[in-house]
């Protein structure tokens, strides 16, 4: 039998939205739309502040993920809220590995507050992308991975990536585990990277097209190029992102063609822990 597991970014409250405010009201919990999209996932990538995200966000989507035995990870970016972390930024290798590494100290010391544990990293858009080819970024967000297990004194988390990427592939060479991602909702190029946003066929919205795709890479089989040309992505994670219009039912497809098709829906890391109870005022 085939397996996937279904990942989605959630938490992603930007300033100056009713979101945001609503994130900081007392006793706020997970925005309902993550909340919904984490009863279909198994996998929630959790912004960490940096692109999008707050520490009440943090903590609340965390723990509505333990509730529902999804694997939390990490989903750092670049320092850029303005552009939604959609926007390049030329940082050396010791710059990307602070960032990264104070991201994911901020998400999982929110975790453990709520008695559960971040399970991987994602890096989260132009960053994403950057580390696929800019080998000297890719080191920064290795080098933030190792230093975070040496300080929790355990293994390295697994990073979340495109297969053929430079950052899975650096990640291997030092031991830490390499998980390969696809995307629901995004058109690919021949060479198997994504069609940059922006550009015609970059984000795909028709559910029953979406999860056609989806089941066929889940499967190992061929999926159509934006030039036409089929192409094989193989993966063990598949995103579907939660600001992409109509996400929830998309990710309700999917995961009913997945299943229909016989492909277990299930996390690649194991959920940690449930949640514990916040103090009156928290």
């Amino acid at each position: 039998m085939h397996r996937i597991d279904l990942n989605c970014d959630l938490g992603e409250a930007r300033r100056g939205t009713p979101r945001w405010s609503r994130s900081l009201a007392a006793r706020s919990g997970p925005d309902p739309a993550d909340a919904a999209l984490l009863d279909v996932v198994t996998s929630a990538n959790v912004a960490c502040g940096f692109h999008a995200g707050n520490r009440p966000t943090m903590s609340a989507t965390a723990a509505a993920a333990a509730e529902r035995g999804v694997a939390l990870g990490a989903h750092p970016s670049y320092r850029d809220a303005a552009n939604f972390g959609r926007t390049e930024m030329e940082l050396s290798r010791a710059e990307v590995a602070d960032h990264v590494h104070f991201q994911l100290v901020e998400m999982d010391m929110a975790a453990r507050r709520r008695g559960t544990r971040v399970r991987y990293v994602k890096p989260h858009g132009a960053l994403y992308n950057r580390i696929v080819h800019d080998s000297e970024q890719a080191a920064g967000v290795v080098d933030a991975v190792l230093r975070y297990a040496e300080l929790a004194g355990e293994e390295p988390l697994p990073i979340l990536g495109l297969p053929g990427s430079v950052v899975l592939s650096h990640a291997g060479s030092v031991g830490i585990p390499a998980v390969t991602e696809a995307f629901a909702d995004r058109g690919y190029r021949a060479d198997g990277t994504l069609v940059p946003r922006g550009r015609p066929g970059a984000v795909l919205t028709d559910a029953d097209e979406v999860a056609a795709r989806v089941v066929a890479m889940a499967s190992g089989r061929e999926i159509s190029a934006d030039d036409g040309t089929q192409v094989v992505v193989t993966a063990q994670s598949v995103c579907v992102h939660g600001d992409t219009p109509g996400a929830l039912g998309l990710a309700r497809r999917v995961r009913h063609a997945l299943e229909v098709a016989g492909v277990e829906v299930a996390p690649f890391a194991q959920p940690v822990g449930r949640p514990v109870p916040r103090r009156p005022g928290r």
